[in-house]
């Protein structure tokens, strides 16, 4: 039974114009004609055809793929190896250009602007989570203090940022001091302590009223990736986040007392 090149190009997922292309350079001729005289593609046929389009998908040009398949001595193998190796090399090189895009990405995000060998000689452990990076985007963009805040921390220096990262190191150190030595969540210390940390946000960020300082601790304590931007992994114990947040709450709450708010 033959096939018309309409037919061939329909099932083949490929185009009239790619049959005859084929036909023109000798690679694929139609082997069969119909009674009226009009070329057919027989079975022999589709099956070179399924071999070129195996060959074009990994990259190979016109020319390669008519050796190997006329020339008897061509060694397949050896040509697919090579192509393997060359599909190799793009594959890292496309890497490299996601990774570039990521740190694109990750500038706009997050604001930091530093070199990849400068945030680990920063950040140590802290990383910033991408993906939450993208989220929080999505989630504050119409936020005027988070925007505030991404456009500070995209002017601060690699030397303003140690100083930003030592200062949270210590404050870091006091926190998990306080949550191991038992001190309850809305005592002075853990207060003050979550004070602290609404007055780092305001030195280095943006103004930082309870009401913002409470929905961060909110996702803290709701959303692990959150969290270790202020306390790496390493450093973390089951329950300090939601330490953090009763201690932030507490704090919310002094703080109006002490102005007179209700």
């Amino acid at each position: 039974m033959g096939y018309s090149v309409g037919q061939v190009a329909g099932f083949a997922g490929v185009t009239v114009r790619t049959l005859h292309h084929y036909d023109k350079a000798g690679l694929l001729s139609p082997s069969d004609r119909s009674p009226a005289g009009y070329r057919l593609y027989g079975d022999a046929d589709l099956a070179r055809l399924q071999q070129i389009l195996f060959y074009r998908e990994l990259g190979f040009p016109l020319d390669e793929i008519a050796t190997i398949l006329e020339d008897p001595q061509a060694n397949a193998l050896d040509q697919l190896r090579a192509r393997h190796r060359l599909l190799t090399e793009q594959i890292t090189k496309l890497q490299r250009l996601v990774e570039v895009a990521e740190q694109a990405m990750e500038v706009q995000q997050t604001g930091v602007r530093l070199t990849p060998e400068e945030r680990f000689e920063v950040f140590g452990e802290i990383a910033f989570d991408l993906s939450y990076a993208t989220e929080a985007q999505l989630k504050w963009r119409h936020s005027e203090g988070h925007q505030r805040s991404m456009a500070r921390a995209a002017t601060h220096s690699k030397e303003d940022w140690a100083q930003i990262m030592a200062e949270a190191a210590a404050w870091r150190q006091r926190l998990t001091a306080a949550f191991d030595a038992g001190e309850p969540a809305d005592g002075e210390r853990a207060m003050d302590l979550a004070e602290e940390h609404r007055r780092h946000i305001s030195r280095w960020f943006t103004p930082c009223p309870t009401a913002m300082h409470g929905r961060i601790a909110d996702d803290f304590a709701a959303d692990p990736r959150a969290f270790a931007l202020v306390v790496p992994p390493s450093e973390q114990r089951p329950a300090l986040a939601a330490y953090l947040r009763t201690a932030v709450h507490a704090n919310a709450v002094r703080q109006a007392d002490a102005s007179g708010e209700s």
